[in-house]
């Protein structure tokens, strides 16, 4: 039977994990349902304000392989405009399909205070509030004027550039249900060099940068507000696959939200990735996506051992080896020889255990193991525990 998907946050059931982010992909109420139609496991709609938002033009540009720049605001329609007609075609797919509808708003104490209980009458079943364009000294007070003004569950999502996403969880912690990260990283620019211009339409070409190349970030502001509270954190920021998803379920996520690979791939792209999370559960052998939530958290949510000296080397697997010469070609220690057409030959005493070789590896034939002679050996301080209640002890923040 397959693995179970389905995720259960503040009384909401969603199908599976794989929501929309708010932007340009929900950015209309028929937008809203075509997330629905492709698999969604919720719909979340493009942040209203206060007043429509002016957005420059040209506001989206294609960076790397599935990367984007964007001059992206919140909705360019009016609150009325959603009111009137977008919201009620959200609504109605939301309830076809069975999953919740969830509003988004933004900014300041003073736009939640008059947006939330109009977003909150439009029959959202929770409202995210994004801190993009705060000044991070509000955030507080943005969240508590939202809280005293609805009573659907409360997402607070947050930017990377705010600074410790970790201490912000915990400031705003009694005013929310849940917590999101992370929304674009930037200000960021790109430039055509021929016509010697802006790619975005933007004062200065700045713009915020989604995609793949900002899923390391995301994942470690998920760990870290993971680490500091016991709510719900929904991840965001790079996921284009169902590795991506299970990777932030690991550090800590219930839900992911996706943004940039939607707009490159079309709707539908939720349904796959649910598929992809459902066959690597189904292949590892779990019955639950619940079960991996905060499976890394878990382990090394205290830290772990910081190896200092060469304890391992890589060792060739003969049989997934192709002799495509990259694994010497990114060796600058002279701990690889791979001549073309030649099984890779890895030297001990060089090696300098950095690791670059084993990634770069197209077909898994470089793994670690420990060098001869030496025995790896957690320190008692990391196994210790609290002898009364059996849990491991508290190791000191990282830093």
């Amino acid at each position: 039977m397959p693995a179970n998907l389905s995720v259960e946050l503040f009384g909401l059931k969603f199908k599976n994990p794989i929501i929309p982010a708010a932007g340009p992909n929900v950015g209309t109420g028929k937008q809203c349902a075509a997330a629905a139609k492709g698999g969604a496991g919720a719909i979340l709609a493009k942040t209203v304000s206060a007043k429509a938002a002016e957005v420059p033009r040209p506001d989206m540009w294609k960076y790397d392989k599935l990367g984007m720049l964007n001059a992206e605001l919140w909705t360019e329609m009016t609150l009325e405009e959603w009111e009137q007609r977008e919201f009620p075609i959200a609504r109605a797919a939301a309830k076809e399909y069975g999953i919740p509808f969830i509003g988004s708003v933004g900014y300041t104490p003073e736009d939640l205070r008059s947006v939330g209980p109009r977003v909150e009458a439009a029959g959202v079943n929770a409202i995210e509030f994004t801190i993009h364009y705060l000044d991070p000294a509000r955030v507080v007070e943005t969240a508590q004027a939202l809280r005293e003004s609805v009573k659907v569950p409360i997402i607070g999502k947050f930017s990377p550039h705010a600074g410790d996403l970790g201490e912000l969880a915990m400031q705003i912690d009694p005013y929310v249900d849940a917590f999101a990260c992370i929304n674009s990283v930037g200000p960021t620019m790109l430039l055509n060099i021929e016509r010697v211009e802006p790619v975005l339409g933007s004062e200065f070409g700045y713009g915020w940068l989604s995609g793949p190349p900002i899923k390391p970030i995301a994942l470690r502001c998920v760990f870290e507000v993971a680490r500091r509270t016991t709510k719900p954190v929904i991840g965001i920021g790079g996921i284009t696959c169902g590795k991506d998803v299970i990777e932030f379920l690991m550090c800590g996520a219930s839900l992911v939200e996706i943004c940039t690979v939607v707009m490159y791939k079309g709707q539908d792209v939720h349904a796959k990735i649910a598929r992809e999370v459902q066959e690597w559960l189904d292949a590892h052998g779990y019955d639950d996506v619940n079960q991996i939530r905060g499976l890394y958290l878990k382990k090394y949510g205290i830290g772990q051992r910081v190896v200092t000296q060469k304890e391992e080397a890589p060792v060739v697997i003969e049989e997934n080896c192709v002799k495509c010469t990259i694994c010497e070609k990114v060796c600058f220690y002279d701990a690889i020889s791979a001549p073309p057409k030649t099984l890779a030959k890895v030297f001990d005493a060089p090696c300098f255990q950095c690791g670059l070789c084993v990634a770069a590896c197209p077909t898994d034939a470089l793994v670690f193991k420990p060098r001869d002679g030496v025995t790896m050996k957690i320190p008692a301080a990391l196994e210790a525990t609290d002898a009364e209640t059996g849990e491991r002890r508290a190791w000191p923040k990282l830093a």
